[in-house]
């Protein structure tokens, strides 16, 4: 009896420390092994380019953020990205977009639908219950932490919805010293999210979406996905969600949609369509990233082409990787439609987070882009394509 009654006791103990571990801790460790910083890339900044960099008005169009168990607006020591960073970083305008399911053993060349490593970290991230088994709710509950960051973020953190509001909010931003907001747009990635109905278009538009990608890391019911099993291209489901976007003004997202999916979804578009965060083959070969052809595509259709930092995108995830994707990407699709798409926190390793992002200023000048051409990559050819693509006004 008294060993069982030590038993019991340890058992007490036990069980609920491995519950606070499980609960407060897993999560952040996972999130932090998983979004690395490699400062052997790094590259010194001089002070041109930090000159330079104070000046611009840059734009990301690809942050995830919102999928780890981190307050966005608190200071962290771990991942790329948090709106701190970002305003030391001099980031005017950032996507942030929704992960609803990844597959287990995800990689670049083929994954099945059937596993979902979402789940498990939604349960020790303490997501609410609905969310174990809808990828609805998880692309909505990751959309309230952004709501709630920005309502209680005294200015620093301003989501925008319409045209209209992006307007006000960069005005805002020149206009009032001292004060230098984070922009926040909302993108899902996969329409997996849409929970098989392509009649909840109108539900994430409803809670302020307005991007979503076709695919993630596998083919779902919509669209193929450039990993997956099949890499079919657009459903009957699909081909209903995207003219169901562009009639509401959302933007239709190509990143990791397969190459059929790709084509045909370019061919029934009534507006431009933009790959929120990718690469190029010519400087990085591999399934993820766009050939020549496909870049000459996007740039006829008047599409925006996101430049990633990661190693997947530009190979060694340096800064003067990146500036040699983007010299090839303007090359080819033309100065007008190259932007930034870094995939911070998108469980990726980059040589800087958010409040170093000036290495891709000096890289860019070390690369031989004019003053003018940097401007325009480093966020003005976003900012001039979202204020013509986005909802004009509520």
């Amino acid at each position: 009896m008294k060993h069982l009654r030590r038993l019991l006791v340890a058992l007490g103990v036990a069980l609920p420390l491995a519950a606070l571990v499980f609960f407060f801790v897993v999560a952040r460790v996972v999130g932090g092994r998983m979004n690395r910083i490699d400062e052997s890339k790094a590259i010194t900044v001089s002070e041109r380019a930090l000159k330079l960099h104070q000046t611009l008005r840059i734009a990301d169009l690809h942050n995830d953020l919102l999928l780890w168990d981190r307050d966005p607006l608190q200071l962290g020591f771990s991942g790329h990205t948090d709106v701190t960073r970002m305003v030391e970083g001099n980031l005017a305008v950032e996507v942030f977009s929704t992960v609803t399911k990844t597959p287990k053993g995800q990689n670049y060349d083929h994954n099945s639908a059937a596993s979902d490593n979402i789940t498990l970290l939604a349960v020790a991230s303490r997501w609410p219950i609905r969310t174990w088994n809808s990828r609805l709710q998880r692309a909505l509950y990751e959309a309230s932490k952004l709501d709630h960051a920005a309502g209680i973020s005294e200015g620093r953190l301003v989501l925008v919805r319409t045209a209209a509001d992006l307007k006000k909010a960069l005005e805002f931003r020149a206009g009032t010293p001292g004060i230098k907001p984070v922009i926040g747009i909302l993108n899902t990635e996969g329409l997996q999210a849409l929970d098989g109905d392509a009649a909840n278009v109108d539900t994430l538009f409803a809670h302020g979406f307005r991007m979503a990608g076709l695919a993630h890391f596998f083919d779902n019911e919509f669209a193929g996905s450039a990993h997956g099993e099949l890499k079919s291209g657009l459903t009957p489901l699909g081909v209903a969600a995207l003219h169901r976007m562009q009639a509401l003004g959302m933007l239709v997202d190509l990143a990791h949609a397969s190459p059929k999916a790709f084509d045909e979804a370019l061919a029934i578009s009534t507006r431009p369509l933009v790959v929120s965060h990718t690469g190029v083959q010519a400087t990085c070969k591999g399934p993820r990233n766009l050939t020549d052809d496909q870049l000459r595509a996007l740039a006829l259709h008047g599409a925006l082409i996101g430049i990633g930092f990661w190693d997947g995108a530009v190979c060694d995830a340096s800064p003067r990787a990146i500036a040699q994707a983007i010299r090839h990407a303007v090359d080819v699709a033309g100065l007008a439609h190259v932007a930034l798409g870094s995939d911070w926190d998108g469980a990726t390793t980059v040589a800087f987070g958010a409040d170093d992002i000036s290495q891709v200023t000096e890289a860019l000048l070390q690369a031989g882009f004019s003053e003018d051409e940097i401007r325009a990559v480093m966020g003005e050819n976003a900012i001039r394509f979202l204020l013509e693509n986005l909802p004009p006004s509520a």
